[in-house]
């Protein structure tokens, strides 16, 4: 069977469901990604394949433009910067998030993984310092979930 021709919520291994997540709005954050069902502590949301883009100079221009808020800092020393596709980079920041993220940079990956039990319905939220316990500051306002 080719990918393309599988039902929908297919068993494809390696994949996540796309009906397990959803994309709506998020009160003062803006678009986010939320929960369709129950995930428990350390199981995987999304695998997000990765488009890098390597050098300084690429990232000085990112940076004038709507990208800015929406790509990881990549490879040894994020010399690099990198978009997350599926819904990668449309995960919100929260100092408190549900989900942790690990970035493998030989697979060209990003994958978000629940950190404790999320709920259908919830918001998935990353840190997006690193670690899901960091509180290095970030470059906006942060606004938390109630």
């Amino acid at each position: 069977m080719r990918l393309h021709d599988s039902a929908e919520g297919a068993d494809i291994e390696g994949q996540i469901h796309p009906p397990d997540i959803v994309v709506g709005e998020t009160a003062g954050r803006g678009r986010g990604v939320f929960a369709a069902r129950d995930f428990l502590p350390g199981e995987v949301i999304e695998v997000c394949p990765v488009i890098v883009s390597a050098g300084a100079a690429d990232e000085g221009l990112i940076d004038q433009t709507n990208f800015f808020n929406y790509y990881f800092g990549w490879g040894e020393c994020e010399k690099a910067c990198a978009i997350a596709l599926g819904y990668g980079s449309l995960y919100n920041h929260s100092y408190h998030p549900n989900a942790d993220h690990r970035r493998d940079f030989e697979a060209g990956t990003i994958t978000v993984a629940a950190c404790r039990r999320i709920r259908a319905g919830e918001e998935i939220t990353i840190n997006y310092t690193g670690p899901v316990d960091c509180r290095d500051p970030v470059w906006f306002d942060v606004v938390e979930e109630e």
